[in-house]
């Protein structure tokens, strides 16, 4: 199957974890990728692997996500596909977090993913079509111990998906959220074990997920599958917290 056969996609963080798991899965069903991510290098790597392009990009800098979206439809002739999914953590109790902590994360996701989403979707509006994915978390629907700063910013995307859908919808534009659950990355895997454990008693299925599962839902809401979603928020837990 290819569901996104000629299609151009943008994918922050896109150079591992979700986001290189994202990239690929579009690849495969026919997308041109753009990976954007701080880390230049592992970016160009993968994109080589993946028969795209690769930018080094700051999401918290404006005129550099402008400039991404711009180089995307000067290399490829449009953006199809964005997907907000730059992401970091600095967690610590709100006793230990300091406001540099608290303002980077915040940064990071709330006002990174609003970049890509103004720069894209001014693309988008002019083509009558478009999807945008932003990449929250279960954090933001639950809340985390030691993560007022991540757990605060993957809700704040949830509002800022819902606001952009209704601004965007009337152009053809859709725009929807993931919130994944434990999904078995370099990340979590260098979790305690103890901790690992207590997330996992917590999954009716009783496993975690894999990043293709991830990627999978991102290829239902990138392809004309879900023509009829806007403001939709998908999660992917294995049931956990429903």
């Amino acid at each position: 199957m290819t569901l996104l056969q000629g299609r151009v996609a943008v994918v922050t963080g896109g150079a591992q974890g979700l986001g290189l798991a994202i990239a690929e899965t579009f690849v495969e069903h026919g997308a041109k990728v753009m990976l954007a991510d701080l880390d230049g290098a592992a970016a160009e790597r993968a994109a080589e692997r993946l028969g795209g392009a690769a930018r080094r990009c700051d999401v918290t800098d404006e005129a550099g996500m402008t400039a991404l979206i711009d180089d995307t439809v000067e290399q490829f002739g449009s953006v199809d596909i964005m997907v907000n999914n730059a992401g970091i953590t600095r967690d610590k109790t709100m006793k230990k977090m300091t406001s540099e902590d608290f303002r980077t994360v915040l940064d990071v996701h709330v006002y990174g993913a609003w970049l890509g989403t103004r720069a894209a979707g001014a693309v988008m509006r002019e083509q009558g079509s478009g999807s945008i994915i932003t990449m929250s978390s279960i954090s933001g629907k639950v809340g985390n111990f030691g993560q007022t700063n991540y757990s605060a910013a993957k809700a704040g995307m949830v509002g800022l998906t819902k606001a952009a859908a209704k601004e965007l919808a009337g152009a053809g534009v859709r725009v929807n959220a993931i919130q994944p659950g434990l999904i078995r990355t370099a990340m979590t895997e260098a979790m305690p074990q103890h901790a690992w454990d207590s997330k996992l008693a917590e999954i009716p299925m009783k496993r975690a997920g894999e990043p293709a599962e991830v990627a999978s839902v991102a290829l239902f809401l990138a392809s004309d599958l879900s023509s009829y979603l806007t403001g939709t928020v998908l999660e992917v837990t294995g049931g956990r917290y429903m």
